[in-house]
C-alpha cells in the first residue's frame, strides 16, 4: 500500500518525464538536481492549490443550519478538510527542505548512512532522505517499539 501511495506523488503525476540518466553520469549533476527541483516545484504548486481550494470552499459552504445534524455533518466535513490540510502542510515543509538540500547540493544523498538514494526511488518519493536499506531498518524498529 506504501508503494502505491509513494509513485503517485512522482515525475509522471506532474507530467514530467522520470529522468534518464546516460552512463558514466555523475550522480546529482545540475541536470539531476534541475529535474528535481522542477517535480518538488510541481508539487509544492499543486498542494498549494489544493490549500486555496479548500480555504474557498470553506468560506462558500459555510453555514449556520438550523438543524443540528446538518451542522454536525458540515463540522464533520471541515475537520476532516483541515485533518488533510495539517498533512499536506507537513508535506510542504518537506518539500521546501528538500529544496535547500538541492540549494545546498546535499540532495539525494542518506541521511543515516551517506550513501546515494537512487534516482529511482526518489523519481517515486522526492523527499526521500534516507537509502531504501536505511528506510527499511527503520520500519523494522519501529514495528517492533509499537
Amino acid at each position: 500500500m506504501a508503494q502505491k501511495k509513494a509513485t503517485a506523488h512522482g515525475a509522471k503525476s506532474f507530467g514530467i518525464e522520470p529522468y534518464e540518466s546516460v552512463e558514466d553520469e555523475e550522480y546529482m549533476n545540475e541536470k539531476q538536481e534541475a529535474h528535481f527541483r522542477s517535480i518538488l516545484e510541481a508539487w509544492k504548486s499543486n498542494l498549494m492549490q489544493e490549500v486555496d481550494r479548500t480555504v474557498h470552499h470553506m468560506q462558500d459552504e459555510a453555514a449556520n443550519f438550523p438543524d443540528p445534524n446538518d451542522r454536525a455533518t458540515q463540522e464533520s466535513e471541515f475537520s476532516l478538510e483541515l485533518r488533510t490540510r495539517d498533512r499536506e502542510r507537513k508535506l510542504i515543509k518537506k518539500i521546501d527542505e528538500a529544496t535547500e538540500k538541492i540549494d545546498n547540493h546535499e540532495y539525494g544523498y542518506c541521511e543515516s548512512c551517506g550513501v546515494e538514494i537512487g534516482i529511482r526511488r526518489l523519481e517515486a518519493r522526492p523527499t526521500a532522505t534516507q537509502c531504501i536499506d536505511c528506510k527499511t531498518l527503520d520500519e523494522i524498529r519501529e514495528k517492533q517499539m509499537g
